[in-house]
């Protein structure tokens, strides 16, 4: 009776650790389609701008789309700012007041924000709001806001 009891005491530790290392590998990733770019159209890099400013955003080879949609080879914007790096990959892309979701596919939004220097930067996420394998980002742009 022992011998049942250990075993089947082994075998709910190894699925539990097997369950745990599935979890640490995080939500799958989905590739995005030849050439995927995302940038940041206006304001250019290095602009001046006043406290409330727009932010317009560019897609290519990736088919712009609401979060909602499953269809393959969609995504939509997140918009970082001031983020020293991109969220981790292996997890949905947050949604905070400086990782903004633009998931019913806006290509363009209203900022403001306090004077002095600061980083954007977009990411696209696809139907679960995760990175691209590998991550479509634009370059980091910096705005001077008077």
């Amino acid at each position: 009776m022992k011998a049942i009891l250990s075993r089947a005491t082994l075998a709910s530790l190894l699925l539990g650790a097997s369950m745990l290392a599935t979890a640490a590998d995080g939500i799958p990733r989905s590739a995005p389609p030849a050439g995927a770019e995302v940038s940041i159209v206006s304001p250019k890099d290095g602009a001046t701008v006043d406290k409330t400013f727009t932010v317009k955003f560019a897609m290519e080879g990736l088919k712009l789309a609401p979060a909602t949609d499953q269809t393959p080879g969609t995504g939509h914007h997140h918009l970082l700012i001031d983020q020293k790096e991109l969220p981790d990959a292996s997890l949905p892309i947050p949604a905070t007041d400086t990782v903004i979701h633009y998931g019913k596919a806006q290509t363009e939004t209203e900022v403001t924000l306090a004077p002095g220097k600061h980083t954007l930067q977009l990411v696209a996420g696809d139907k679960l709001h995760m990175q691209f394998e590998p991550t479509v980002a634009s370059k980091v742009i910096t705005v001077n806001v008077k």
